[in-house]
């Protein structure tokens, strides 16, 4: 699977550790940075990975940085992008299951190296179970009309 993955300072360490990981795994792994520990603004590198994801370029993307709260919604203001905020394995395998997440974000700062690996395994592992949750899906990707919810 074609991968995209990117991170802010914050998420950088845990980055390269599941970039390694996914790359042993037999994935192609695209790095859209960043590249160290100096402080940077997450959604020059975030966007990117959920772009990507949406034009179909990688099939999936891990974002990352301190919490992850501010990493996911960068992600879902790209249409098509369904970013799952994970720091269990239940919220990595309901976003699977129940919302076909073409992304997961992780905070660093939230959760340890170990919980963080096993949260990606869960998620690429975990397929969509479709049935109710593709008509919900479907509203999720559909624009609603300017003022209503």
């Amino acid at each position: 699977m074609k991968i995209g993955i990117g991170s802010d300072h914050a998420g950088y360490r845990y980055k390269e550790e599941i970039r390694k990981y996914l790359t042993k795994l037999g994935h192609e792994v695209k790095d859209f940075g960043t590249n160290s520990e100096m402080t940077v603004d997450y959604p020059a590198f975030i966007r990117p990975v959920a772009e990507a994801v949406a034009r179909g370029e990688v099939e999936r993307g891990v974002v990352l940085g301190g919490s992850g709260n501010g990493e996911a919604m960068v992600a879902n203001r790209v249409r098509g992008v369904r970013c799952a905020l994970c720091w269990n394995d239940e919220s990595a395998r309901f976003g699977r299951q129940h919302n076909d997440a073409n992304v997961i974000s992780l905070g660093q700062r939230m959760i340890s190296l170990e919980i963080a690996l096993t949260l990606v395994q869960i998620w690429l592992d975990t397929p969509f179970e479709g049935g109710r949750h593709v008509r919900r899906i479907q509203m999720i990707d559909e624009p609603s009309p300017a003022g209503t919810p």
